[in-house]
């Protein structure tokens, strides 16, 4: 408990140094599919060039996610930027790409990267790190380009380093916006300390940077043998920074910011991105937002920043052995402990590692993506669902193992056992992702309805491996849809299939824009929750039927 509470006083002192689119759901009391649905991109119609940075204050973000309750308290809410097939359109806070798109190994272990490194070996100091512990500082290159560097931990060789890089490549695969990365070395006679570098000491008072400041950062990093230093080199994004976003509530000067961030489906989706990667330190501090000019106006884009918390090891050190079981305070397992004189055992007391410093604690033959938690929840993770979750784990589950391989890879450890100690826990977490989320709702997927009235789909738990199709096949209802009146009518009687495959009992009508749903669920499954109808929707365009709505959950 003592070093829990030291831990906590530690993370604490660390932080202080769109446009709503169609819901599924009937909307304005009209029709509930309008003609450009389903859409792609979500719109940004407002010029937000007016934004101004803000400050997030870390100690009071910190504290109130911990401790409070942020964000819209409504159980049970539908992720509001959706679009009506219950997919997030492409937008400044999410890019579709795994599942939606084919992405071979290269496009991935590329990432985010579109061009060359830091320009010529003789870089110039223009400032200290603003935030954190760990080891690094601002540069410039020959070229007069803007980097920030990050180190590797005195004596934590290739950990840091290694996570940022792999991790980096995970979650622009998955769709977020991410920062350019570059492994560089540096070679220490060669950096220069600019006119303009300044730092901020405990004093508070800011004041020109020294060469000791520079020796104090290196002195905290990891030196190779051969004198020099890995690094992370971090091109500086495009645009006018303007400090990080929360995960809840909008930000209150961005025209085009109205859906609160805790009903966003890509920062739900962290709930499950998080637990696969073990990414425990989520937080305003490691966001951040620009302002970019798009379409002759200027908007907001949302980067998931430093995304290198992830896997077993920190930025400063290896993990503590409770991160990713327990938040930084939970009553209830620290008073059953201390009553229990700590006979009391959490799974996290008792699993076994790899020793691998440079992996660090990580593991998955014991992880439970339900039970995983960051170090301080957020209004987002707290509010997602079973669609939320299920759509998560889609993604998750398209990264083969020759990818996911690749991509360990990419931490260019010297120990060829560092990365594939990495490939394999994030296999073995990813399995356990899909035989949790994609069997917890629904799994049927990719619906189409052929111009003759044969309806095929698919399931994405058997896709998946993690479950077997259901012992009586499926059952289908069919009914014309009222868009006006959102009232369904049904046509002829249900339809039975062991394949997936059925066609509509009766003629379907052959109107332009005329609209049929669709129900399909479970008969005899092994999980209830496939009992629960996925409803789908196709509208009549071009002498066929066009997917133009999905339902998996009901609306609270």
């Amino acid at each position: 408990m003592a070093r829990r509470r030291h831990r906590l006083a530690c993370v604490l002192l660390s932080v202080t140094g769109v446009c709503l689119l169609h819901a599924a759901s009937p909307r304005g009391g009209s029709v509930r599919f309008y003609s450009d649905d389903p859409q792609r991109r979500e719109p940004e119609t407002q010029d937000a060039s007016n934004v101004q940075p803000w400050d997030i204050d870390l100690f009071w973000d910190l504290a109130e996610n911990l401790f409070g309750s942020p964000g819209d308290k409504t159980s049970n809410v539908k992720a509001r930027n959706v679009n009506t097939i219950d997919e997030v359109p492409d937008s400044n806070w999410f890019t579709n790409r795994i599942l939606a798109q084919p992405l071979s190994i290269e496009e991935v272990v590329r990432g985010p990267v579109a061009g060359p490194g830091p320009a010529g070996t003789a870089w110039s100091v223009i400032g200290a790190k603003q935030a954190g512990f760990a080891p690094g500082f601002t540069m410039q290159d020959a070229k007069g380009e803007t980097w920030f560097v990050s180190f590797d931990a005195n004596g934590l060789p290739e950990a840091a380093t290694g996570a940022i890089l792999v991790a980096n490549r995970i979650f622009w695969a998955l769709g977020y916006w991410q920062v350019e990365n570059h492994l560089v070395r540096i070679q220490p006679g060669a950096l220069v300390i600019d006119d303009r570098a300044t730092v901020v000491p405990p004093s508070g008072t800011r004041r020109a940077m020294k060469y000791s400041d520079l020796q104090d950062v290196l002195r905290r990093a990891h030196r190779s043998a051969d004198g020099t230093y890995r690094a992370v080199a971090a091109r500086a994004v495009p645009g006018r920074a303007l400090g990080g976003f929360r995960y809840h509530g909008t930000r209150p000067d961005d025209p085009n910011d109205i859906v609160p961030h805790e009903h966003r489906r890509e920062l739900r989706a962290l709930k499950v991105f998080g637990a696969w990667t073990n990414l425990v330190d989520m937080k305003a501090g490691n966001t951040l937002d620009t302002l970019i000019t798009e379409n002759g106006k200027g908007v907001v884009r949302h980067y998931l920043q430093d995304v290198g918390s992830t896997f077993g090891t920190g930025a400063t050190a290896l993990r503590e052995y409770d991160e990713g079981w327990e938040y930084l305070f939970e009553g209830d397992p620290i008073w059953k402990r201390l009553v229990s004189m700590g006979f009391y055992l959490q799974p996290w007391q008792t699993v076994k590692y790899v020793d691998n410093p440079a992996i660090g604690r990580f593991e998955g033959a014991v992880f439970d993506p339900v039970d995983w938690k960051p170090r301080v929840p957020t209004a987002a993770f707290l509010r997602a669902r079973g669609d939320d979750t299920f759509w998560a784990a889609r993604r998750v589950m398209a990264f083969g193992d020759d990818l996911i391989r690749a991509m360990a890879a990419e931490g260019k450890y010297r120990d060829e056992a560092a990365a594939r100690l990495l490939g394999n826990v994030l296999i073995e977490r990813r399995d356990a992702i899909g035989r949790t989320y994609l069997n917890a709702v629904n799994p049927v997927i990719n619906a189409r309805l052929a111009a003759d009235g044969t309806l095929t789909f698919e399931n994405a738990a058997v896709i998946a491996g993690v479950a077997a199709e259901p012992a009586g096949g499926y059952v289908i209802h069919w009914a014309r849809f009222d868009n006006a009146a959102g009232v369904a009518t049904a046509i002829g009687s249900p339809t039975a299939t062991m394949d997936r495959r059925t066609t509509a009992p009766a003629p379907l009508p052959q109107t332009v824009d005329a609209i049929v749903k669709v129900q399909i669920a479970a008969v005899r499954p092994v999980e209830s929750s496939w009992t629960v109808p996925v409803e789908v929707y196709f509208r009549r365009r071009g002498g066929g039927w066009t997917l133009v709505g999905v339902e998996r959950l009901p609306q609270s």
